[in-house]
């Protein structure tokens, strides 16, 4: 998985004044979990450009003045009106536990229900893992190469290489659905060959 670094400073005060004078700065508050014991750090509000404002899933190196720690974004706190980044939560990576993130899907191959008429309806557009970090994929592939039109792609068919997907069986990640076109065509057809048979 593709990482972004943040470079940020520690926080020695962590109270409501500290965080007003941070955030007037134009920094964020940020809190690292995950070790020991959890690290307080600012950074700048465009740090995080790329982190937040992306379709991408990413993992996170924070650099705070040279002592580095690989990470993920949990949470991230957003202003009511200003949509300005408030807060985020970030945890932290060990290379032998586990971690869950959600990852975008990529479709992949061409479906022949909608070479034909219908219409696809990407109804996951991020989907749930847990793996270990080495193994983070960048995105989940779903292939729509067997979807015939009113078919279905479950999360069971997607293959997990070295990943686990934490979704129910019946979690429907695309579909094909009958376009108003298709569906006008076949009553229109339909409507034909009973007045054909009628004569």
């Amino acid at each position: 998985m593709k990482s972004i670094t943040i470079n940020g400073s520690e926080r020695e005060s962590v109270g409501k004044a500290a965080t007003r004078t941070a955030r007037n700065a134009g920094m964020v508050p940020c809190v690292l979990y995950g070790g020991e014991q959890p690290v307080h750090f600012t950074a700048e509000e465009k740090a995080f450009k790329n982190l937040v404002y992306t379709p991408e899933a990413h993992t996170v190196v924070i650099d705070l003045a040279g002592k580095t720690y690989n990470a993920v974004m949990q949470d991230v706190q957003f202003h009511p009106v200003t949509d300005r980044i408030l807060h985020m939560d970030f945890y932290q990576l060990h290379d032998d536990k586990e971690i869950t993130m959600e990852v975008p899907v990529k479709v992949t191959g061409t479906s022949p229900g909608v070479l034909g008429g219908g219409v696809l309806r990407l109804n996951q557009r991020k989907l749930k893992v847990r793996a270990l970090p080495a193994n983070l994929p960048d995105f989940v592939e779903a292939n729509i190469s067997e979807l015939e039109m009113g078919n279905k792609l479950y999360v069971t068919k997607i293959d997990t290489n070295n990943f686990k997907l934490l979704h129910p069986d019946n979690t429907v990640v695309a579909q094909v659905r009958i376009s108003r076109a298709a569906m006008k065509a076949a009553q229109e057809a339909a409507k034909a060959e009973k007045a054909a048979g009628k004569k």
